[in-house]
């Protein structure tokens, strides 16, 4: 159970394919147009429920409910060692050693 005020994530369709605009290149008008909002949850709810969220510009908003207290899961990859012998080739090029 997911308690009302929390901070959530949820999903939903602006526009489906078929009500976007003709102008669109081919490969972007065979999709619905989506949205994913995060924002404080009006009421209790279950993931995968339809709920309305305030955002932080007080905008209301309604979806389904996709995520608790979400976070940005992205990174810069893995380490890649090569990048270490770069380094120390450009320290050496621009100023004659580690610094």
């Amino acid at each position: 159970m997911v308690k009302k005020g929390e901070w959530v994530r949820i999903h939903s369709t602006v526009l489906k394919a078929e009500e976007r605009t003709a102008k669109l290149p081919e490969d972007t008008k065979g999709c619905p147009l989506e949205m994913w909002t995060k924002g404080f949850l009006q009421e209790d709810a279950e993931i995968g429920d339809v709920v309305t969220v305030m955002t932080a510009s007080n905008r209301m908003e309604k979806g389904t409910l996709i995520e608790v207290n979400p976070y940005w899961k992205h990174s810069y990859g893995t380490f890649i060692p090569e990048l270490v012998q770069i380094d120390k080739q450009l320290r050496e090029i621009m100023f004659g050693g580690d610094k």
